[in-house]
């Protein structure tokens, strides 16, 4: 039986897993993250080679070739710590995204409704721990609880944390001042802890230490990532 499968000249795409492929896509990671705009024309006309999917077919471009290797060396140098510490956060970002450990939060959310409360609740992606702390401003301890959330946040970005006033959330009636601040916590639409007047765990003063030992101590915290800039956030 005659025939080919695959013409010998056809170029297959693939995936590279070894040191080479690491090195081609920090190479096209660093190319497509410069602006090219600012670059000069000779620059700019170097990224446009080195990010052709083409290869040439033509051995007399081998001279072209080393050439440009010096050139790009040049080229890449420059800027390569900030742009390094951003490839690697992309790639933990894929990673994380492969493992479906599920999306990444920043910051703590302020619901505004009852409507926006549920939805937090019903539609957050199912791997998703959500955390709602429910306030108002002239209660003791609610403000210093907003701010521990806010150190928590970005120590946990796993976790989706939000605030919502107590008058917002359409159940005013059922967080009087006396039970506030609250903490509620919810994964894939199910309850998982209803901390009333949290702050009566705590000692008068307390930090975000206090409320991240405090949720560790029912199993509510995931494990802190590993830090992509080679130092430890403190959390206060």
């Amino acid at each position: 039986m005659s025939g080919r499968g695959v013409d010998e000249e056809e170029e297959v795409a693939v995936t590279h897993t070894g040191p080479k492929g690491v090195i081609n896509d920090w190479r096209k990671f660093k190319l497509e993250s410069m602006d090219q705009e600012s670059l000069p024309p000779n620059k700019r006309e170097l990224l446009r080679q080195m990010s052709s999917p083409h290869k040439p077919k033509d051995d007399s471009l081998g001279s072209l070739n080393r050439k440009m290797s010096v050139q790009e060396y040049e080229l890449l140098k420059e800027d390569d710590e900030q742009c390094l510490r951003k490839y690697r956060k992309q790639c933990m970002q894929e990673m994380h995204e492969r493992l479906s450990f599920g999306p990444k939060f920043e910051g703590v959310y302020d619901l505004d409704s009852g409507e926006a409360f549920l939805d937090v609740i019903e539609k957050e992606h199912k791997l998703t721990m959500v955390v709602v702390h429910i306030y108002k401003d002239d209660v003791k301890g609610c403000e210093e609880l907003n701010n521990c959330l806010n150190c928590l946040a970005t120590e946990y970005p796993t976790i989706k944390f939000c605030r919502i006033n107590a008058a917002a959330t359409g159940a005013g009636e059922r967080f009087s001042d006396d039970v506030l601040p609250a903490v509620l916590v919810y994964k894939a639409g199910e309850m998982l802890g209803n901390f009333l007047t949290v702050t009566q765990y705590f000692n008068e003063e307390f930090f975000a230490t206090d409320v991240e030992a405090f949720l560790n101590d029912y199993g509510l915290l995931p494990e802190k990532e590993l830090r992509m800039d080679g130092e430890e956030a403190d959390v206060e």
